[in-house]
């Protein structure tokens, strides 16, 4: 399956159609979906349709036609969406999320819904890592990691409110990118923390980037090549945490790009912010999802939610204006650099099925609310990829930095 920035080109000089493009998608999730399982729903004959559509038209958005996955978190009108619970199945939304409708304008066309964890939390859906099918591919977007790195579909779309579009997208060997907090509307994506949701998405080459990114904020990504760039290796309260296969992997990159001319700072942030990132993360759930008090949840979800109710107003009023300072302080770090360096999580991707895997290695970036990325250019001991993940100030900075961190 080729990348979104090659499809679009091969469209728009009509050297392929959306069609054949959502026919070799098609083909490919029936040969592999009975292992992978990264779709709640596929609407093959809604996407064909919308594809034959847009082939007809005569002046045709700038997508073309490129097919993409939804995660299950994200409200759409002509499809189910289950927020990954029983308790939701069949539900019809009475309109699409401001993303997907951004897409579709943009000429996209939505080819199903992917597998989610339960309300985006702990409790893992059926998805399995195309890599190694024993072996998680993370959550909580679990199914668009998944789908884009087994050839499914050009894109996906995912959320993340701890790590869930840079840990799964580290496990299944893809680019998760998250822009900054606030970069993309969530009108229409079921809510679990508000002051740290934060919509991304997954592909396969940084060049599907751009395009991808302008469909659904308008923002226009210039490429500017780095001569002499620098970066910074963080290593964070939770280092010691990483598998030291991990840690080597990741310090190794930072000496790799240091041959290729960068400069390479070390960077220390303040401690606590894992722990001002939890406590939001649960107090904030335990709000948005307390309907569901007396529900069919999962026993995981259930102690989650207990344990987010327990936090005090005083702990949360104290991790709120922790963050708010270190935000702050963040911006003054990457003012003076490219990027920062640091792992997209611990190790490899776990073995069983019955967890996704520790956020611990995105916690403090979500909190902070910069954009961030995911690069599968690392390896881990049995050869499964493992994320770099890169920190800037903003899209343009990421990608840049990206650009050249993926060159060796």
């Amino acid at each position: 399956m080729i990348g979104v920035a090659k499809a679009v080109e091969l469209l728009s000089r009509r050297e392929v159609l959306a069609e054949e493009l959502v026919r070799q998608c098609l083909a490919r999730i029936e040969e592999r979906e009975p292992v992978v399982q990264a779709w709640e729903v596929v609407d093959a004959e809604g996407a064909l349709r919308e594809a034959r559509r847009i082939d007809g038209l005569r002046d045709r958005p700038f997508l073309c036609g490129v097919p993409v996955g939804v995660k299950d978190l994200i409200d759409t009108k002509e499809l189910p969406t289950g927020y990954g619970s029983p308790i939701h199945r069949g539900h019809r939304p009475v309109e699409d999320a401001a993303c997907v409708r951004a897409l579709k304008q943009g000429g996209a066309v939505v080819l199903g819904k992917t597998v989610t964890t339960e309300f985006a939390v702990y409790s893992p859906g059926k998805t399995r890592n195309p890599r190694d099918p024993s072996r998680t591919p993370g959550g909580s977007s679990s199914g668009s990691a998944a789908a884009v790195a087994d050839g499914m579909v050009p894109f996906a779309l995912g959320t993340q409110t701890a790590a869930s579009v840079i840990r799964p997208a580290s496990f299944c060997g893809v680019i998760g990118w998250k822009p900054a907090y606030g970069t993309v509307s969530l009108a229409g994506v079921h809510p679990l923390a508000p002051s740290l949701d934060t919509l991304g998405f997954f592909v396969r080459e940084l060049d599907d980037v751009p395009p991808v990114l302008r469909a659904l904020t308008g923002i226009e990504l210039a490429p500017s090549p780095l001569r002499s760039p620098v970066f910074a290796l963080c290593r964070t309260e939770a280092w010691d945490r990483a598998d030291p296969s991990t840690r080597s992997a990741v310090e190794e990159a930072a000496a790799r790009l240091a041959r290729m001319g960068a400069e390479i700072r070390d960077l220390e942030l303040s401690p606590a912010l894992v722990d001002a990132q939890m406590a939001i993360m649960g107090a904030e759930a335990a709000v948005s999802l307390r309907r569901y008090a007396e529900a069919d949840l999962s026993q995981k979800l259930r102690e989650f939610l207990e344990t987010g109710r327990a936090v005090s107003s005083e702990r949360l009023r104290a991790a709120h204006e922790l963050a708010a300072r270190e935000r702050l302080e963040l911006q003054r770090h990457l003012a003076q650099v490219d990027a920062i360096l640091t792992p997209a999580a611990s190790g490899e991707a776990p073995q069983g099925l019955s967890a996704t895997g520790d956020p611990l290695f995105s916690r403090i970036w979500t909190l902070l609310g910069a954009p961030c990325c995911s690069l599968p250019v690392l390896q881990g001991p049995t050869g499964l990829p493992l994320g770099l993940q890169l920190i800037a100030r903003d899209d343009q900075h990421l990608f840049d930095a990206a650009v050249f961190a993926a060159r060796g």
